[in-house]
């Protein structure tokens, strides 16, 4: 059966999960990006750019098309990790990019040049009780980020994992610590916040899972924390790390196993509906649609037979990007039963 058929069975209401493989799109001899290939993003023209450009921790660079420097940290103690395009109240487009290590977001904004970067940089919102930032989610209709982050440790404690929003004013607020937290997400409709959490015991992951809550897009309150999906009771995978997530305009959600190379797709009720397969990376870190309909997946982590080097695989279908829709480009809707 085509990729572009069987992707159409991801829309909900789809009656069994669909094992699907992508297919290499950069590899390790072409490749710009360093092992921590990360950040996956898209632009409103449908373009990826991901993190660690020039095997710079501080750099980002474009996935498609000819792979260039998008922005580099002035600070060299940067390391910058997550990235979302937005467009501000005129219509412009705009870009935030997360620093892991110096606690703060910045805000790319101004004319793009011929290469894609920006004319003007600077940080948008920082706060140094961060424990991060390691992942960025955006709600389009406000602007407004939601940013997760971590400490890793052997054994878990609640605290090692931090969840935090920052308006249009810039003002850092956290909304609430956890177990360590890396993947972050926002709905289409902006009304569920998806974050996934992890737990250490003694060395060894114990727990991975996907929490959800109730969100205000406009205040970035969030309520009624429930566990979305639990992998230890779905399919005794809680060893397998959660890292980035997405979802399509249809609010299936697209959640990366760092470690076992797949990519677990789930629809709004959280019933599993995919796994997308990526043969050159078992070390998934994230993940973006993009291309000109919004319908290309681009899958990004360390290549599996070039350790040293970043590798992305592509999954071409019928799926429609939440991101690059809301941003007002891509198709329409994800299209089901073609």
């Amino acid at each position: 059966m085509k990729v572009t058929i069987v992707l159409a069975l991801l829309c909900a209401g789809a009656h069994a999960a669909t094992e699907l493989t992508a297919t290499p799109f950069i590899g390790a001899t072409e490749s710009k990006f360093g092992p921590t290939i990360e950040g996956a993003a898209v632009d409103k023209a449908g373009n990826i750019y991901a993190v660690d450009f020039d095997n710079n921790i501080a750099t980002a660079g474009s996935v498609t098309g000819p792979q260039k420097q998008l922005f580099k940290a002035p600070d060299a103690e940067a390391l910058i990790n997550g990235i979302r395009f937005a467009v501000d109240k005129s219509g412009a487009e705009e870009a935030y990019v997360v620093d892991a290590k110096l606690h703060q977001v910045y805000r790319l904004s101004g004319q793009r040049g011929a290469d894609g970067a920006f004319a003007n940089s600077g940080v948008f919102c920082k706060d140094s009780t961060m424990l991060q930032p390691n992942d960025i989610a955006i709600a389009l209709s406000t602007g407004r980020i939601f940013l997760s982050g971590m400490n890793y440790t052997a054994d878990s404690v609640i605290g090692n994992g931090d969840l935090w929003t920052c308006g249009a004013d810039g003002v850092a607020k956290r909304l609430g610590q956890f177990y360590r937290t890396n993947g972050i997400e926002v709905s289409p409709d902006e009304k569920t916040l998806y974050l996934s959490e992890a737990e250490n015991k003694k060395g060894a992951v114990t727990m991975n899972r996907v929490l959800a809550f109730d969100l205000d897009a406009a205040t970035g309150e969030t309520k009624n924390k429930r566990v979305f999906v639990d992998f230890g009771e779905l399919d005794k995978s809680a060893a397998t790390d959660i890292d980035g997530m997405r979802t399509d305009v249809s609010g299936n959600l697209y959640v990366t196993r760092n470690g076992i190379g797949k990519v677990s797709v789930f629809d709004p009720s959280g019933k599993l509906t995919a796994t997308i397969s990526t043969p050159s990376i078992d070390s998934i870190t994230n993940l973006e649609f993009g291309g000109p309909a919004g319908t290309d997946l681009y899958m990004v982590g360390k290549c599996k037979d070039t350790p040293a080097k970043g590798c992305v695989d592509v999954l071409k279908g019928q799926a429609v990007g939440n991101a690059l829709k809301r941003l007002g480009g891509g198709g329409g809707t994800t299209k089901c039963g073609q």
